[in-house]
């Protein structure tokens, strides 16, 4: 939404909005750009709303019955989703958009860090915050460097995907999220089938390739050492300051992110760059100056000798690939989880827990947090603990606190040097904050 206001408001149109999260003094950074972009917050309670706004924009992710929403309706304001005017936008440009399960935020951010830095005509709408700054501005998810070519990230989880008319598509992975499989398998399979130019897909991800979808103009991606795939990465090296590998079997490639699936990630924009006449070196050479998004494996700080990173892996393939990045670098991991709705613990219940029932080892402790309730009408019936009982019974160090000054505490007791500690969890940007207060814990004991 924040992304969508500044394109607005770049071309000229006076743009207001509100968000509880602004009203609960939250995500002040965010709200601050906004208002330093010339965009009004306003008070989400119903009164900023008049007959003078033409265009009345809802996110998927607030509820009828909130007083803004409820008044647009009472004078019939024209009202549209973020997804129809996104799709507006973005079908009327040549159009690039990155679906996937997982890493899709990032690959987005890469392509267009990539674009921008070799001088293209791109406005790109993203939905998290790249870290570096582009046109003298903070840190943002919108960049604008003209009217050529439009990105995004192409959300699947309220089915706007299936807007999108994309000349250039980026598949990265797919499972189970927001959406049963079948869902998701139709949503995705829709959205390559209605790619006009060329598409980019993950040789190593099995429900990609079942989608079997035969396009003339597919680059295809492979962090296995696939040799059948247009980048292939191998001879993977990692540490906790990013990674090296070797790709197509000869040319050494270094990228300052961690975790393999960023190579994967990074190997996606690239093959987004392909199709636009990039080189593969040059876009490579870019990438080393990429550094990376907001709350996607964050560095945060050091503290008794232990690093600190902010995650927004939130559902089981996510949290597995965090894991899978940090552990094998990290005497001890200690994972900090918040799920972030009701809903979604729901629904990945059973696969959350059978995926930590795996991955969770003697060298790992699971910490987690209440669900985060951002407002609104939800049915709460399910806890955390419906999480961490199960896998108390299969043996592993999984516990639940219900408040962040618990957590503290115990990772100050807890945490030594070579141990690595990991805040994860989507909506809430307060995570961050939390991730922040570890290190200064932390710290604590150097001074001790």
């Amino acid at each position: 939404m924040s992304a969508l206001a500044l394109y607005l408001k770049q071309f000229g149109h006076t743009v207001l909005g509100s968000d509880r999260s602004f009203d609960m003094g939250r995500n002040d950074d965010m709200r601050q750009h906004l208002t330093q972009a010339g965009i009004l917050i306003v008070p989400q309670n119903g009164l900023s709303i008049s007959s003078r706004i033409d265009t009345f924009v809802v996110s998927s992710a607030v509820e009828d019955s909130i007083p803004d929403v409820t008044k647009a309706q009472e004078l019939g304001l024209t009202i549209k989703t973020r997804a129809n005017i996104l799709a507006e936008v973005f079908n009327t440009h040549f159009g690039m958009a990155v679906a996937g399960t997982s890493g899709k935020t990032t690959t987005t951010a890469m392509i267009g860090h990539i674009l921008y830095e070799t001088g293209h005509s791109v406005a790109m709408l993203n939905g998290g915050v790249s870290c570096n700054s582009y046109n003298h501005k903070p840190c943002s998810n919108f960049i604008y460097t003209g009217e050529d070519a439009c990105l995004i990230e192409a959300d699947e989880s309220d089915g706007s995907i299936a807007e999108y008319l994309p000349d250039i598509s980026v598949l990265t992975n797919v499972s189970l999220d927001h959406k049963s499989l079948d869902e998701i398998r139709r949503l995705f399979r829709d959205f390559l089938d209605k790619t006009k130019h060329g598409t980019v897909m993950n040789l190593d991800d099995p429900e990609s390739l079942a989608l079997n979808v035969q396009r003339p103009n597919n680059i295809t991606f492979s962090i296995q050492g696939n040799p059948e795939a247009t980048l292939s990465a191998s001879n993977i090296q990692e540490s906790l300051q990013g990674c090296t590998f070797v790709l197509n079997g000869s040319q050494n490639i270094r990228l300052p992110v961690i975790g393999k699936y960023n190579i994967a990630n990074a190997l996606a924009a690239v093959g987004v760059c392909i199709h636009l006449r990039i080189a593969i070196a040059e876009s490579f050479k870019v990438l080393e100056s990429f550094k990376g998004v907001k709350r996607r494996m964050n560095y945060i700080g050091t503290g008794h000798g232990a690093y600190v990173f902010d995650d927004y892996a939130h559902n089981p393939a996510k949290i597995k690939a965090a894991i899978d990045a940090l552990l094998p670098l990290a005497k001890r991991l200690f994972i900090v989880y918040q799920p972030h709705s009701f809903e979604a613990l729901r629904l990945t219940k059973k696969d959350l827990i059978q995926t930590l029932g795996n991955v969770l080892s003697e060298r790992t402790e699971w910490l987690m947090l209440p669900v985060f309730y951002a407002g609104g009408t939800v049915i709460k019936d399910i806890s955390s603990q419906d999480v961490v009982g199960p896998l108390q019974t299969k043996g592993k160090r999984a516990f639940t606190f219900h408040k962040r000054d618990e957590i503290l505490l115990y990772l100050r007791k807890r945490v030594c040097p070579g141990d690595v500690a990991i805040v994860m969890g989507a909506r809430d940007e307060t995570l961050t904050s939390l991730a922040q207060d570890i290190v200064k814990v932390l710290q604590r004991e150097d001074e001790l």
